[in-house]
């Protein structure tokens, strides 16, 4: 099956290379020619495990390809994937679809009868329609269906959540479209992966309410850590297993945190709340959601400068900048309202990240970078950890308790247990959690 993938960002690049991988032959189209380029060269602009590797394999194996014109492959292609970003809207929460609509502008002249176009990207409800209608203006005689099939790609986890998906959704405008994406996937599903096969409009609320729920889910547990502090003796930690051995609620996305960020579970929220407006039926639980971790930033900034007491001309240590590991994506993470608010307080902020101070130091000012967490951590006050990478894990405790000012951790991730901290040298404090005391 000939595939066309319009956009090689991460959810079109990780898509398209997955795609290859189970035996379509695929090009990945993008206006960015210089990103086309060393695509075609192998080099892949986004770290995410695994992905390089395979992108090769697959270029080597001749399934896959770039591009920088979506006329030829376009015009050959069974199904057209649109896999471009839909960012919230400046002003608004709503989702700004003028990437989406460019791209259709850009390959109805191109389309051929019988193709199936399908929308991956995130998008509001009823925009499958109004793409539909776009292509059928441009192109009254075109024979041509519409489909939509939601990513649901963890960034660090990404390959893993695509050959072995939770579920597939398929959203379809007739018999065709469904046909076509169930054949393409045809060998996830023998490997008994469940597939919904659905309306376009329930495809695209589907997408919504799942990030939207897993938003609640967080955010939920992190006040839960906010009274666990307020009660002796609670550990936000032991709730959440205790909670989350319930199979009606499961383990995932019960971690206290110092805030959710990232590409997706922010921007989804806020154009979720917007859908339920758009229709008189308001999303309140998710505006109390997207209220409440706006606030978290700062609450845990707050905690950083409780416990340093006078921060005037203090030092803090900050590991993790990425809002969570095994990515260098910083898109809305909570360090980057973390650490201006402790800079705004006469604090020096020096920080390290394993695959993030790239993106970093393009908008975090006057942070002094290091290669090591042990050289971050060096003459500091406090220590805070944003990021769980497993870097961090294995970091030897005494040599950063030695290496620090003051031998005071701030652990925003709940990484380390009271055995791990004994003997370590450190006073340790984490989220909805008591102290561990690892000086004795």
């Amino acid at each position: 099956m000939q595939i066309v993938i319009i956009g090689a960002g991460y959810v079109g690049l990780v898509s398209g290379v997955c795609l290859a991988d189970i035996g379509a032959h695929v090009t990945c189209v993008d206006i960015d020619a210089g990103r086309v380029e060393r695509l075609k060269n192998g080099l892949v602009p986004i770290y995410e495990p695994g992905l390089e590797e395979k992108l090769k394999s697959n270029l080597a194996a001749g399934r896959l390809s770039f591009d920088a014109d979506p006329a030829e492959p376009v015009a050959v292609a069974d199904m057209v994937f649109i896999a471009v970003g839909t960012p919230t809207r400046e002003g608004s929460g709503e989702a700004n679809l003028d990437y989406v609509f460019a791209a259709v502008n850009d390959i109805a002249p191109h389309l051929r009868a019988g193709t199936v176009l399908v929308v991956k990207s995130t998008v509001p409800v009823g925009t499958c329609r109004r793409i539909a209608a776009m292509v059928s203006a441009a192109r009254p005689d075109l024979d041509f269906s519409i489909g939509s099939n939601p990513e649901f790609l963890r960034e660090g986890k990404a390959i893993e959540d695509f050959m072995h998906p939770d579920r597939l959704v398929f959203g379809g405008s007739d018999e065709r479209a469904a046909n076509r994406l169930t054949a393409l996937y045809r060998p996830l599903i023998e490997a008994g992966v469940p597939h919904i096969a659905t309306s376009l409009e329930n495809a695209e609320l589907i997408k919504y309410a799942s990030n939207a729920f897993l938003a609640l889910k967080v955010t939920y547990i992190n006040e839960i850590a906010n009274l666990c502090e307020r009660i002796e003796g609670g550990d936000a930690q032991v709730i959440a297993r205790g909670i989350g051995l319930d199979s009606r609620i499961g383990p995932k996305f019960l971690a206290p945190g110092p805030g959710i960020g990232g590409s997706c579970f922010p921007k989804d929220s806020r154009a979720f709340v917007e859908i339920g407006k758009a229709v008189d039926r308001r999303q309140r639980l998710i505006e109390e959601v997207i209220m409440i971790n706006e606030s978290r930033k700062d609450e845990v900034a707050g905690k950083v400068l409780e416990l340093l007491g006078e921060a005037t001309g203090k030092t803090v240590a900050v590991l993790g900048i990425a809002f969570k590991p095994e990515t260098d994506d910083i898109r809305e993470a909570p360090s980057l309202v973390i650490i201006p608010r402790l800079q705004a307080a006469g604090i020096s902020v020096r920080a390290h990240d394993p695959e993030a101070m790239a993106p970093a130091r393009r908008v975090l000012d006057e942070v002094v970078w290091f290669d090591d967490p042990v050289a971050a951590a060096q003459g500091a006050d406090l220590l805070v950890i944003l990021t769980e990478w497993q870097h961090y894990r294995e970091m030897d405790l005494r040599r950063i308790a030695d290496a620090m000012k003051t031998p005071l951790v701030f652990d925003t991730r709940l990484m380390f247990s009271a055995t791990e901290i004994a003997g370590s040298g450190l006073l340790y404090h984490s989220l909805g959690r008591p102290t561990f005391d690892g000086r004795r």
